[in-house]
Protein backbone atom coordinates (compact mmCIF):
# COMPACT_ATOMS: atom_id res chain seq x y z
CA UNK A 1 0.00 0.00 0.00
CA UNK A 2 1.34 3.44 -0.91
CA UNK A 3 2.27 5.70 2.03
CA UNK A 4 -0.27 8.31 0.95
CA UNK A 5 -3.09 5.76 0.82
CA UNK A 6 -2.03 4.32 4.17
CA UNK A 7 -2.11 7.78 5.74
CA UNK A 8 -5.55 8.49 4.25
CA UNK A 9 -6.88 5.18 5.59
CA UNK A 10 -5.51 5.83 9.09
CA UNK A 11 -6.95 9.33 9.03
CA UNK A 12 -10.35 7.98 7.97
CA UNK A 13 -10.34 5.33 10.72
CA UNK A 14 -9.37 7.88 13.37
CA UNK A 15 -12.00 10.31 12.12
CA UNK A 16 -14.65 7.55 12.15
CA UNK A 17 -13.82 6.47 15.72
CA UNK A 18 -13.78 10.09 16.89
CA UNK A 19 -17.15 10.78 15.27
CA UNK A 20 -18.64 7.62 16.77
CA UNK A 21 -17.33 8.47 20.22
CA UNK A 22 -18.75 11.97 20.06
CA UNK A 23 -22.10 10.66 18.88
CA UNK A 24 -22.23 8.10 21.70
CA UNK A 25 -21.16 10.26 24.67
CA UNK A 26 -23.72 9.45 27.38
CA UNK A 27 -25.54 12.30 29.08
CA UNK A 28 -25.78 12.81 32.83
CA UNK A 29 -29.36 12.33 34.05
CA UNK A 30 -31.06 14.43 36.69
CA UNK A 31 -31.85 11.33 38.74
CA UNK A 32 -30.17 7.96 38.99
CA UNK A 33 -29.93 4.93 41.27
CA UNK A 34 -26.66 3.98 42.91
CA UNK A 35 -26.30 1.03 45.30
CA UNK A 36 -29.26 1.51 47.68
CA UNK A 37 -29.45 5.28 47.05
CA UNK A 38 -31.52 7.52 44.83
CA UNK A 39 -29.36 10.39 43.58
CA UNK A 40 -31.04 13.65 42.56
CA UNK A 41 -28.59 15.72 40.58
CA UNK A 42 -28.82 19.51 40.55
CA UNK A 43 -28.47 21.03 37.03
CA UNK A 44 -25.24 22.77 38.05
CA UNK A 45 -23.72 19.48 39.27
CA UNK A 46 -25.09 17.81 36.16
CA UNK A 47 -23.09 20.20 33.97
CA UNK A 48 -19.99 19.70 36.12
CA UNK A 49 -20.18 15.89 35.88
CA UNK A 50 -20.93 16.10 32.15
CA UNK A 51 -17.67 18.01 31.61
CA UNK A 52 -15.80 15.12 33.25
CA UNK A 53 -17.66 12.57 31.12
CA UNK A 54 -16.83 14.53 27.97
CA UNK A 55 -13.18 14.72 29.04
CA UNK A 56 -13.01 10.93 29.40
CA UNK A 57 -14.21 10.60 25.79
CA UNK A 58 -11.98 13.36 24.42
CA UNK A 59 -9.10 11.14 23.31
CA UNK A 60 -10.61 8.24 21.32
CA UNK A 61 -7.41 6.17 21.29
CA UNK A 62 -6.91 6.45 25.04
CA UNK A 63 -10.59 5.77 25.70
CA UNK A 64 -10.49 2.57 23.63
CA UNK A 65 -7.34 1.35 25.35
CA UNK A 66 -8.90 1.88 28.75
CA UNK A 67 -12.19 0.32 27.63
CA UNK A 68 -10.26 -2.78 26.55
CA UNK A 69 -8.74 -3.07 30.04
CA UNK A 70 -12.16 -2.49 31.59
CA UNK A 71 -13.68 -5.31 29.54
CA UNK A 72 -10.80 -7.56 30.56
CA UNK A 73 -10.77 -6.93 34.30
CA UNK A 74 -14.21 -5.66 35.32
CA UNK A 75 -16.03 -9.03 35.28
CA UNK A 76 -13.58 -10.22 37.94
CA UNK A 77 -13.95 -6.99 39.93
CA UNK A 78 -17.73 -7.33 39.78
CA UNK A 79 -17.59 -10.94 40.95
CA UNK A 80 -15.30 -10.22 43.89
CA UNK A 81 -17.33 -7.22 45.10
CA UNK A 82 -20.50 -9.32 45.07
CA UNK A 83 -18.79 -12.17 46.91
CA UNK A 84 -17.89 -9.75 49.71
CA UNK A 85 -21.40 -8.30 49.93
CA UNK A 86 -20.51 -4.97 48.33
CA UNK A 87 -22.71 -3.45 45.56
CA UNK A 88 -21.07 -4.26 42.24
CA UNK A 89 -21.74 -0.70 41.07
CA UNK A 90 -18.66 0.30 43.06
CA UNK A 91 -16.59 -1.43 40.37
CA UNK A 92 -16.20 1.89 38.52
CA UNK A 93 -14.07 3.15 41.40
CA UNK A 94 -11.17 0.96 40.29
CA UNK A 95 -11.17 2.72 36.89
CA UNK A 96 -11.05 6.06 38.64
CA UNK A 97 -8.22 4.96 40.93
CA UNK A 98 -5.77 3.31 38.52
CA UNK A 99 -7.28 3.03 35.05
CA UNK A 100 -6.86 -0.72 35.73
CA UNK A 101 -3.07 -0.54 35.36
CA UNK A 102 -1.80 -3.28 37.72
CA UNK A 103 1.48 -1.63 38.70
CA UNK A 104 0.27 1.97 38.78
CA UNK A 105 2.05 4.04 41.45
CA UNK A 106 0.75 7.39 42.70
CA UNK A 107 2.78 10.37 43.89
CA UNK A 108 1.94 9.33 47.48
CA UNK A 109 3.30 5.81 46.79
CA UNK A 110 -0.10 4.10 46.56
CA UNK A 111 0.24 0.99 44.38
CA UNK A 112 -1.81 -1.30 42.18
CA UNK A 113 -5.32 -1.64 40.87
CA UNK A 114 -7.00 -0.09 43.93
CA UNK A 115 -4.11 2.21 44.88
CA UNK A 116 -3.33 0.90 48.36
CA UNK A 117 -0.54 2.27 50.50
CA UNK A 118 1.38 -0.50 52.22
CA UNK A 119 -0.04 0.03 55.72
CA UNK A 120 -3.67 0.07 54.52
CA UNK A 121 -3.07 -2.95 52.27
CA UNK A 122 -1.72 -4.98 55.18
CA UNK A 123 -4.71 -3.93 57.33
CA UNK A 124 -7.07 -5.55 54.79
CA UNK A 125 -4.98 -8.71 54.63
CA UNK A 126 -2.93 -8.22 51.45
CA UNK A 127 0.49 -9.83 51.27
CA UNK A 128 3.38 -7.46 50.53
CA UNK A 129 6.97 -8.68 50.75
CA UNK A 130 10.04 -9.19 48.59
CA UNK A 131 8.31 -11.93 46.57
CA UNK A 132 4.61 -11.01 46.33
CA UNK A 133 2.65 -7.75 46.18
CA UNK A 134 -1.06 -8.56 46.14
CA UNK A 135 -1.96 -4.94 45.41
CA UNK A 136 -1.09 -5.88 41.81
CA UNK A 137 -3.46 -8.88 41.77
CA UNK A 138 -6.93 -8.00 40.50
CA UNK A 139 -8.57 -10.67 42.70
CA UNK A 140 -6.70 -10.06 45.96
CA UNK A 141 -6.72 -6.26 45.71
CA UNK A 142 -10.45 -6.18 44.90
CA UNK A 143 -11.22 -8.33 47.93
CA UNK A 144 -9.15 -5.95 50.04
CA UNK A 145 -10.95 -2.91 48.60
CA UNK A 146 -14.33 -4.55 49.17
CA UNK A 147 -13.55 -5.21 52.83
CA UNK A 148 -12.25 -1.65 53.24
CA UNK A 149 -15.37 -0.11 51.69
CA UNK A 150 -17.72 -2.42 53.57
CA UNK A 151 -16.12 -1.50 56.89
CA UNK A 152 -16.43 2.22 56.12
CA UNK A 153 -20.04 1.89 55.00
CA UNK A 154 -20.87 0.10 58.26
CA UNK A 155 -19.51 3.12 60.13
CA UNK A 156 -20.94 5.85 57.87
CA UNK A 157 -24.20 4.09 56.85
CA UNK A 158 -24.15 5.60 53.37
CA UNK A 159 -22.42 4.33 50.22
CA UNK A 160 -21.78 7.83 48.88
CA UNK A 161 -19.80 8.85 51.95
CA UNK A 162 -18.12 5.42 52.00
CA UNK A 163 -16.77 6.11 48.50
CA UNK A 164 -15.45 9.51 49.55
CA UNK A 165 -13.83 7.83 52.57
CA UNK A 166 -11.78 5.79 50.10
CA UNK A 167 -10.03 9.03 49.19
CA UNK A 168 -9.83 10.75 52.60
CA UNK A 169 -9.94 7.84 55.07
CA UNK A 170 -12.65 6.95 57.58
CA UNK A 171 -11.60 9.58 60.10
CA UNK A 172 -11.50 12.27 57.42
CA UNK A 173 -14.94 11.29 56.11
CA UNK A 174 -16.45 11.33 59.62
CA UNK A 175 -15.01 14.79 60.24
CA UNK A 176 -16.14 16.05 56.82
CA UNK A 177 -19.68 14.64 56.75
CA UNK A 178 -20.56 14.09 60.41
CA UNK A 179 -23.93 12.30 60.53
CA UNK A 180 -25.43 14.36 57.73
CA UNK A 181 -26.00 11.43 55.37
CA UNK A 182 -26.16 8.48 57.77
CA UNK A 183 -29.10 6.27 56.82
CA UNK A 184 -30.30 8.59 54.05
CA UNK A 185 -31.60 6.85 50.93
CA UNK A 186 -32.20 9.98 48.83
CA UNK A 187 -29.14 12.16 48.28
CA UNK A 188 -28.95 15.52 46.53
CA UNK A 189 -25.85 15.91 44.35
CA UNK A 190 -25.06 19.63 44.00
CA UNK A 191 -22.12 22.02 43.88
CA UNK A 192 -21.28 21.21 47.53
CA UNK A 193 -21.06 17.44 46.93
CA UNK A 194 -17.50 16.18 47.34
CA UNK A 195 -15.56 16.30 44.06
CA UNK A 196 -14.37 12.69 44.44
CA UNK A 197 -17.91 11.33 44.35
CA UNK A 198 -18.79 13.46 41.31
CA UNK A 199 -15.68 12.08 39.58
CA UNK A 200 -16.90 8.59 40.45
CA UNK A 201 -20.30 9.29 38.87
CA UNK A 202 -18.56 10.58 35.73
CA UNK A 203 -16.61 7.31 35.41
CA UNK A 204 -19.73 5.25 35.97
CA UNK A 205 -21.72 7.15 33.36
CA UNK A 206 -18.84 7.17 30.87
CA UNK A 207 -18.12 3.45 31.01
CA UNK A 208 -21.47 1.91 31.93
CA UNK A 209 -23.08 2.30 28.51
CA UNK A 210 -19.99 2.33 26.33
CA UNK A 211 -18.12 -0.91 26.84
CA UNK A 212 -19.98 -3.05 24.36
CA UNK A 213 -19.69 -0.33 21.70
CA UNK A 214 -16.08 0.75 21.94
CA UNK A 215 -14.08 -2.10 23.44
CA UNK A 216 -12.13 -3.67 20.59
CA UNK A 217 -10.49 -6.44 22.61
CA UNK A 218 -12.49 -9.72 22.41
CA UNK A 219 -10.14 -11.46 24.84
CA UNK A 220 -11.01 -12.64 28.32
CA UNK A 221 -8.89 -12.98 31.42
CA UNK A 222 -8.52 -16.58 32.57
CA UNK A 223 -7.50 -17.73 36.04
CA UNK A 224 -5.79 -20.93 37.13
CA UNK A 225 -4.58 -22.10 40.51
CA UNK A 226 -0.87 -22.93 40.51
CA UNK A 227 1.50 -24.33 43.06
CA UNK A 228 4.96 -22.81 43.47
CA UNK A 229 7.82 -22.60 43.41
CA UNK A 230 7.97 -22.44 39.64
CA UNK A 231 8.92 -20.07 36.84
CA UNK A 232 6.92 -18.16 34.26
CA UNK A 233 9.10 -19.74 31.57
CA UNK A 234 7.84 -23.21 32.57
CA UNK A 235 4.23 -22.04 32.85
CA UNK A 236 4.38 -20.29 29.48
CA UNK A 237 5.21 -23.56 27.72
CA UNK A 238 2.21 -25.30 29.28
CA UNK A 239 -0.21 -22.54 28.34
CA UNK A 240 1.10 -21.75 24.90
CA UNK A 241 1.79 -18.10 25.72
CA UNK A 242 5.01 -16.16 26.06
CA UNK A 243 6.87 -15.64 29.30
CA UNK A 244 6.50 -11.89 28.80
CA UNK A 245 2.71 -12.34 28.53
CA UNK A 246 2.54 -14.08 31.92
CA UNK A 247 4.77 -11.48 33.54
CA UNK A 248 2.54 -8.70 32.15
CA UNK A 249 -0.62 -10.14 33.71
CA UNK A 250 0.95 -11.37 36.94
CA UNK A 251 2.81 -8.39 38.32
CA UNK A 252 1.92 -9.57 41.81
CA UNK A 253 5.02 -11.77 41.44
CA UNK A 254 7.56 -9.08 42.34
CA UNK A 255 10.65 -10.72 40.84
CA UNK A 256 8.95 -12.42 37.90
CA UNK A 257 9.02 -15.74 39.76
CA UNK A 258 6.34 -17.73 41.57
CA UNK A 259 7.46 -18.50 45.15
CA UNK A 260 6.42 -21.49 47.23
CA UNK A 261 2.70 -21.63 47.95
CA UNK A 262 -0.63 -21.57 46.13
CA UNK A 263 -1.40 -18.63 43.82
CA UNK A 264 -3.84 -17.55 41.14
CA UNK A 265 -2.22 -17.14 37.74
CA UNK A 266 -3.79 -14.83 35.15
CA UNK A 267 -3.45 -15.07 31.40
CA UNK A 268 -5.46 -13.98 28.39
CA UNK A 269 -7.29 -16.11 25.88
CA UNK A 270 -9.49 -14.92 23.07
CA UNK A 271 -11.96 -17.82 23.36
CA UNK A 272 -12.39 -21.45 24.30
CA UNK A 273 -11.19 -23.48 27.25
CA UNK A 274 -7.86 -23.18 29.05
CA UNK A 275 -5.05 -25.07 27.36
CA UNK A 276 -4.53 -27.28 30.37
CA UNK A 277 -3.88 -27.56 34.08
CA UNK A 278 -0.80 -26.16 35.77
CA UNK A 279 1.13 -28.02 38.41
CA UNK A 280 4.09 -27.87 40.70
CA UNK A 281 7.04 -28.65 38.47
CA UNK A 282 8.03 -31.64 40.54
CA UNK A 283 4.80 -33.48 39.74
CA UNK A 284 4.48 -35.91 36.88
CA UNK A 285 2.35 -35.08 33.87
CA UNK A 286 -0.17 -37.77 34.82
CA UNK A 287 -0.61 -36.36 38.34
CA UNK A 288 -1.02 -32.91 36.85
CA UNK A 289 -3.96 -34.00 34.72
CA UNK A 290 -5.89 -35.34 37.68
CA UNK A 291 -5.10 -33.08 40.63
CA UNK A 292 -4.42 -29.48 39.61
CA UNK A 293 -7.37 -27.18 38.99
CA UNK A 294 -8.00 -24.64 36.25
CA UNK A 295 -11.00 -22.34 35.91
CA UNK A 296 -13.14 -23.06 32.87
CA UNK A 297 -13.85 -19.97 30.82
CA UNK A 298 -17.40 -21.17 29.91
CA UNK A 299 -18.23 -21.87 33.57
CA UNK A 300 -16.89 -18.48 34.63
CA UNK A 301 -18.87 -16.78 31.89
CA UNK A 302 -22.08 -18.57 32.84
CA UNK A 303 -21.78 -17.43 36.46
CA UNK A 304 -21.83 -13.76 35.43
CA UNK A 305 -25.02 -13.96 33.31
CA UNK A 306 -27.58 -12.61 33.00
CA UNK A 307 -25.96 -9.22 33.57
CA UNK A 308 -28.43 -6.91 35.31
CA UNK A 309 -27.81 -3.16 35.49
CA UNK A 310 -29.49 0.23 35.95
CA UNK A 311 -32.36 0.70 38.46
CA UNK A 312 -32.53 -2.77 40.00
CA UNK A 313 -34.76 -1.49 42.84
CA UNK A 314 -37.55 -1.14 40.28
CA UNK A 315 -36.75 -4.28 38.29
CA UNK A 316 -40.43 -5.24 37.95
CA UNK A 317 -41.21 -2.06 36.00
CA UNK A 318 -40.47 -1.45 32.33
CA UNK A 319 -37.60 0.79 31.21
CA UNK A 320 -35.87 0.50 34.58
CA UNK A 321 -33.31 -2.28 34.13
CA UNK A 322 -31.07 -3.69 31.43
CA UNK A 323 -30.71 -7.46 31.09
CA UNK A 324 -27.51 -8.18 29.17
CA UNK A 325 -27.65 -4.54 27.98
CA UNK A 326 -31.18 -5.06 26.61
CA UNK A 327 -34.31 -3.56 28.11
CA UNK A 328 -35.92 -6.06 30.41
CA UNK A 329 -38.09 -6.64 33.44
CA UNK A 330 -38.24 -9.10 36.33
CA UNK A 331 -41.48 -10.89 37.14
CA UNK A 332 -42.57 -10.07 40.72
CA UNK A 333 -44.95 -13.04 40.86
CA UNK A 334 -45.92 -16.16 38.93
CA UNK A 335 -48.77 -15.34 36.57
CA UNK A 336 -50.01 -15.72 33.00
CA UNK A 337 -48.28 -14.03 30.08
CA UNK A 338 -51.52 -12.16 29.40
CA UNK A 339 -51.70 -10.64 32.89
CA UNK A 340 -48.00 -9.85 33.00
CA UNK A 341 -48.02 -8.20 29.56
CA UNK A 342 -50.90 -6.01 30.66
CA UNK A 343 -49.07 -5.08 33.89
CA UNK A 344 -45.99 -3.86 32.02
CA UNK A 345 -47.99 -2.16 29.24
CA UNK A 346 -47.04 -4.42 26.35
CA UNK A 347 -49.05 -6.42 23.84
CA UNK A 348 -49.01 -10.10 24.78
CA UNK A 349 -48.04 -11.30 21.30
CA UNK A 350 -45.04 -8.99 21.22
CA UNK A 351 -43.95 -10.08 24.71
CA UNK A 352 -44.21 -13.75 23.68
CA UNK A 353 -42.27 -13.12 20.47
CA UNK A 354 -39.47 -11.18 22.18
CA UNK A 355 -39.00 -13.98 24.73
CA UNK A 356 -39.52 -17.00 22.44
CA UNK A 357 -42.47 -18.13 24.55
CA UNK A 358 -45.50 -20.23 23.59
CA UNK A 359 -48.94 -18.85 24.54
CA UNK A 360 -49.43 -21.56 27.15
CA UNK A 361 -46.26 -20.68 29.11
CA UNK A 362 -46.48 -19.03 32.51
CA UNK A 363 -44.41 -16.10 33.69
CA UNK A 364 -42.32 -17.33 36.64
CA UNK A 365 -41.58 -15.23 39.71
CA UNK A 366 -38.03 -13.88 39.84
CA UNK A 367 -37.29 -14.60 36.18
CA UNK A 368 -35.95 -11.89 33.88
CA UNK A 369 -37.76 -11.24 30.60
CA UNK A 370 -36.86 -9.02 27.65
CA UNK A 371 -38.90 -6.07 26.42
CA UNK A 372 -36.78 -5.51 23.34
CA UNK A 373 -35.50 -7.88 20.68
CA UNK A 374 -32.82 -10.35 21.72
CA UNK A 375 -29.59 -10.53 19.71
CA UNK A 376 -28.50 -13.10 17.12
CA UNK A 377 -25.28 -13.66 19.11
CA UNK A 378 -24.34 -13.40 22.78
CA UNK A 379 -21.52 -11.47 24.41
CA UNK A 380 -20.01 -14.71 25.74
CA UNK A 381 -18.38 -17.16 23.33
CA UNK A 382 -19.63 -20.46 24.75
CA UNK A 383 -21.81 -22.03 27.43
CA UNK A 384 -21.39 -25.35 29.21
CA UNK A 385 -24.76 -27.05 29.66
CA UNK A 386 -25.72 -27.88 33.23
CA UNK A 387 -28.29 -30.38 34.45
CA UNK A 388 -31.87 -29.10 34.21
CA UNK A 389 -31.16 -26.42 31.60
CA UNK A 390 -33.15 -26.08 28.40
CA UNK A 391 -32.39 -24.32 25.15
CA UNK A 392 -34.86 -21.62 26.21
CA UNK A 393 -33.29 -20.99 29.64
CA UNK A 394 -29.85 -20.74 28.01
CA UNK A 395 -31.13 -18.32 25.36
CA UNK A 396 -32.69 -16.13 28.07
CA UNK A 397 -29.57 -16.27 30.22
CA UNK A 398 -27.45 -14.64 27.51
CA UNK A 399 -30.06 -12.63 25.58
CA UNK A 400 -29.61 -14.66 22.39
CA UNK A 401 -32.58 -15.56 20.19
CA UNK A 402 -33.68 -19.16 20.65
CA UNK A 403 -33.63 -19.80 16.91
CA UNK A 404 -30.07 -18.47 16.68
CA UNK A 405 -28.90 -20.68 19.54
CA UNK A 406 -30.39 -23.75 17.86
CA UNK A 407 -28.98 -22.83 14.46
CA UNK A 408 -25.44 -22.12 15.70
CA UNK A 409 -25.24 -25.54 17.35
CA UNK A 410 -27.37 -27.57 14.92
CA UNK A 411 -29.49 -28.75 17.82
CA UNK A 412 -33.28 -28.54 17.82
CA UNK A 413 -34.68 -30.29 20.87
CA UNK A 414 -34.10 -30.10 24.61
CA UNK A 415 -33.94 -33.89 24.60
CA UNK A 416 -30.65 -33.61 22.65
CA UNK A 417 -28.97 -31.53 25.39
CA UNK A 418 -26.48 -33.25 27.66
CA UNK A 419 -24.78 -31.81 30.77
CA UNK A 420 -21.26 -30.79 29.79
CA UNK A 421 -22.03 -29.88 26.18
CA UNK A 422 -20.11 -26.77 25.10
CA UNK A 423 -22.59 -24.71 23.06
CA UNK A 424 -21.51 -21.90 20.77
CA UNK A 425 -23.06 -18.50 21.46
CA UNK A 426 -21.24 -16.48 18.79
CA UNK A 427 -19.88 -18.61 15.97
CA UNK A 428 -21.94 -21.17 14.07
CA UNK A 429 -20.75 -24.75 14.33
CA UNK A 430 -19.54 -26.25 11.07
CA UNK A 431 -21.67 -28.85 9.33
CA UNK A 432 -20.83 -32.29 10.67
CA UNK A 433 -18.80 -30.88 13.58
CA UNK A 434 -19.50 -32.64 16.86
CA UNK A 435 -20.49 -30.63 19.92
CA UNK A 436 -17.55 -30.94 22.33
CA UNK A 437 -18.07 -32.10 25.89
CA UNK A 438 -16.59 -30.40 28.93
CA UNK A 439 -15.67 -33.04 31.50
CA UNK A 440 -14.68 -32.40 35.08
CA UNK A 441 -12.00 -34.79 36.26
CA UNK A 442 -11.38 -35.46 39.92
CA UNK A 443 -8.37 -36.72 41.87
CA UNK A 444 -9.99 -40.16 41.88
CA UNK A 445 -10.18 -40.18 38.11
CA UNK A 446 -7.48 -42.11 36.31
CA UNK A 447 -8.79 -42.63 32.79
CA UNK A 448 -8.33 -39.75 30.35
CA UNK A 449 -11.01 -38.66 27.91
CA UNK A 450 -10.30 -40.53 24.72
CA UNK A 451 -12.73 -38.94 22.29
CA UNK A 452 -11.21 -36.09 20.24
CA UNK A 453 -14.49 -34.23 20.55
CA UNK A 454 -14.17 -34.03 24.31
CA UNK A 455 -12.22 -31.46 26.30
CA UNK A 456 -10.39 -32.56 29.44
CA UNK A 457 -10.14 -29.76 31.99
CA UNK A 458 -10.19 -29.34 35.73
CA UNK A 459 -12.30 -26.42 36.95
CA UNK A 460 -11.73 -25.09 40.43
CA UNK A 461 -14.38 -26.45 42.74
CA UNK A 462 -17.41 -24.25 42.31
CA UNK A 463 -19.30 -22.57 45.10
CA UNK A 464 -22.18 -24.93 44.58
CA UNK A 465 -21.96 -27.38 47.43
CA UNK A 466 -23.05 -30.95 47.74
CA UNK A 467 -25.43 -31.74 50.60
CA UNK A 468 -23.66 -31.48 53.94
CA UNK A 469 -25.56 -34.49 55.18
CA UNK A 470 -28.17 -36.93 54.00
CA UNK A 471 -30.84 -35.20 56.06
CA UNK A 472 -29.98 -31.62 55.17
CA UNK A 473 -29.00 -31.06 51.54
CA UNK A 474 -28.01 -27.51 50.62
CA UNK A 475 -27.04 -25.28 47.72
CA UNK A 476 -24.52 -22.42 47.85
CA UNK A 477 -25.62 -19.45 45.76
CA UNK A 478 -23.35 -18.55 42.84
CA UNK A 479 -23.09 -15.25 40.96
CA UNK A 480 -25.89 -14.80 38.45
CA UNK A 481 -28.28 -17.29 40.08
CA UNK A 482 -31.85 -16.40 41.02
CA UNK A 483 -34.42 -18.10 43.23
CA UNK A 484 -36.16 -19.24 40.08
CA UNK A 485 -33.09 -20.85 38.51
CA UNK A 486 -32.20 -22.60 41.78
CA UNK A 487 -35.75 -23.82 42.39
CA UNK A 488 -35.95 -25.20 38.84
CA UNK A 489 -32.64 -27.02 39.30
CA UNK A 490 -34.03 -28.98 42.27
CA UNK A 491 -37.62 -29.36 41.09
CA UNK A 492 -39.06 -26.96 43.67
CA UNK A 493 -41.33 -23.97 43.35
CA UNK A 494 -39.96 -20.53 44.24
CA UNK A 495 -42.39 -20.34 47.17
CA UNK A 496 -41.20 -23.69 48.56
CA UNK A 497 -37.58 -22.54 48.35
CA UNK A 498 -38.44 -19.25 50.08
CA UNK A 499 -40.36 -20.99 52.87
CA UNK A 500 -37.53 -23.47 53.46
CA UNK A 501 -35.08 -20.60 53.93
CA UNK A 502 -37.24 -17.86 55.46
CA UNK A 503 -36.77 -15.54 52.48
CA UNK A 504 -39.00 -12.47 52.46
CA UNK A 505 -41.05 -10.80 49.73
CA UNK A 506 -38.03 -9.01 48.23
CA UNK A 507 -36.52 -12.37 47.13
CA UNK A 508 -33.05 -11.33 48.28
CA UNK A 509 -30.23 -13.87 48.12
CA UNK A 510 -26.48 -13.26 48.17
CA UNK A 511 -23.49 -14.97 46.59
CA UNK A 512 -22.11 -17.59 48.98
CA UNK A 513 -25.40 -17.95 50.89
CA UNK A 514 -26.29 -21.55 51.79
CA UNK A 515 -29.87 -22.49 50.98
CA UNK A 516 -31.69 -25.51 52.35
CA UNK A 517 -32.93 -27.78 49.57
CA UNK A 518 -35.75 -30.30 49.66
CA UNK A 519 -34.91 -33.38 47.58
CA UNK A 520 -38.09 -35.02 46.33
Amino acid sequence: MKPQLRFQLLFFLLFSVTTLLQAQIPQVPLEMEFADLTLRIHPQAQREIQLDVDALYRNPTYFKLKADRVNLYLPIVERELRSQGVPDELKYLVIQESGLVPDAVSTSNAVGFWQFKQGTAEEVGLRIDSQVDERRSIVSSTRGAANYLKKHNAALNNWMTAIVSYQMGLGGAKAYFGNQYAGQKVVMVDRNTHWYFKKFLAHRIAYQSSLAIFASNPKRLSEVQIQGPTTFASLAKQFGVTEAHLIEFNKWAVNGKVPAGSFTLFYVKSSGLPEGPVANQSQSAQTTQTTIAAVSTPYKAANSYPKISENTKKASQRKQILVNNLEGVQAPATTTTSEFSEEIGMREKRFLRLNDLPETEKVEQGTYYYTEKKRPSAEADTHVVEAGETLWTISQKYGIRLASLKSKNRIRKDADLRPGMVLNLKESRKRGEEIPMYQETTPASSSPVSSPSQVNANPVQSKESTPSSVNEPSHTVRAGETLFSISKKYGLSVEELKQLNGIGSQNLITVGQKLRILIR
